[in-house]
């Protein structure tokens, strides 16, 4: 069966009661038929459910319809995205241990790498996600441990060569930690190409209708031991609820991703071309400086678009008023079109020359381009930008 087929059949076992879709398991805890059973489980020689902080039926599910996707072996699902990267960090990292990351990171994991792991005396070197091979390979030390990166990257969708970082994996042995929460599984497979893990924000398109938080966390079984263990005596759990709804929502991703991409692409065209524009980022736009290497290691350039335009944050807030369709929020990868101003949201605590570094510029703009009919999301761009051309024009006045 093809992975759309299975993300749709994989269920739970099916109760005395013969339900179709599965049921919730809205219970802290589970009971043994013995005293046996209870050893047998707490010794992990039997396989069940002991304590929904542990695990869950309805969290199982939606860990296993991941795997499938991204081609693992085990997983882990949390309540939110950012406890599934301080999991694969902490649950690996150790006192002494050097992390390698991208330079072009979302906001809250440059702060765990900069602000919470050092603590813990783990120092990390940043490396531009544009970086050559040679230049990657410059930033390993004898006690690298891991290499972390978002391809593409938030906001500025800049993407890593995880051929590239595979092959520097086979010589100096550190774990190739990728957020895939931008391309999802369906366009990019992180194992495939040679990562060891492969972290996402459920949050964002799993989810994909701004219902519920999770995050989950898929590699090698040898990986997911440690970092299970980590995750079972910190309680970062995903609730039953937000897993059930999750899992649903994984049995359309494949369809989402479709229309999400087909509108990204359309509207990225159309601000391209757009004179007040000054310029677009979309991988899979010709102009975008990686587009060779976007259709290498992905199948299409995702829901994202960026794009700056003249007249710093005073210019964007015409925009966003003028906008009728779009909401305004700072998240993304929802049903609905969303715009925000990294500068001032998503990375506004970053210091202006790391924003400076990251192309992070008071005038850019980052669209979550939903699934609403993509003439109309072209026609309410073009009127916005129009209309905050005049509205700024007349303040000038």
């Amino acid at each position: 069966m093809k992975k759309q087929t299975k993300a749709i059949r994989i269920q739970t076992k099916k109760s005395q009661y013969r339900e179709h879709s599965t049921p919730l398991f809205l219970t802290s805890s589970f009971t043994f038929e013995s005293a046996e059973q209870g050893k047998a489980l707490f010794e992990e020689s039997e396989e069940g459910n002991i304590y929904s902080r542990f695990s869950n039926p309805n969290v199982s599910e939606f860990v296993e319809k991941v795997c499938m996707l991204e081609n693992a072996e085990a997983g882990i699902a949390t309540a939110t995205g950012m406890a599934a990267v301080f999991a694969s960090m902490a649950g690996l990292l150790q006192s002494g241990d050097h992390l390698v990351a991208c330079r072009a990171l979302f906001g809250s994991a440059h702060q765990i790498i900069s602000q919470i792991l050092v603590k813990w005396g783990i120092t990390y070197t940043y490396v531009d996600a544009s970086a050559t091979e040679a230049e990657w390979e410059a930033a390993m030390q004898p006690n690298t441990k891991m290499v972390y990166l978002e391809t593409p990257s938030n906001p500025g969708l800049e993407l890593v060569d995880l051929e590239m970082l595979a092959r520097l994996k086979q010589k100096y042995g550190f774990i190739l930690n990728v957020d895939n929460c931008f391309a999802t599984p369906i366009l990019q497979t992180p194992l495939d190409l040679g990562a060891d893990l492969s972290v996402h924000s459920a949050t964002k398109y799993m989810d994909g209708q701004g219902r519920v938080l999770g995050g989950v966390l898929v590699g090698s079984e040898e990986l997911m031991a440690p970092i299970r263990f980590f995750a079972r005596h910190t309680g970062p759990s995903m609730s039953p609820f937000n897993a059930w709804t999750l899992s649903k929502s994984l049995e359309t991703l494949e369809l989402r991703m479709e229309r999400h991409c087909a509108n990204a692409l359309k509207l990225a065209q159309a601000l391209e071309a757009h004179p007040d524009v000054q310029h677009v980022k979309y991988p899979f736009l010709p102009s975008h400086p990686q587009h060779d290497l976007a259709r290498r290691q992905m199948s299409a350039g995702g829901a994202i678009v960026t794009f700056e335009i003249e007249g710093g944050f005073e210019r964007v807030k015409a925009l966003f008023e003028s906008l009728k369709i779009a909401s305004l929020s700072s998240n993304l990868g929802d049903t609905r079109t969303i715009v925000t101003n990294p500068y001032t949201t998503t990375h506004s605590k970053l210091k202006p020359d790391e924003k400076a570094v990251l192309g992070i510029t008071e005038g850019l703009i980052r669209v979550s381009v939903g699934l609403e009919d993509g003439d109309d999301l072209v026609a309410d761009f073009t009127q916005a930008l129009t209309k905050s051309a005049e509205a700024v024009q007349s303040a000038a006045h």
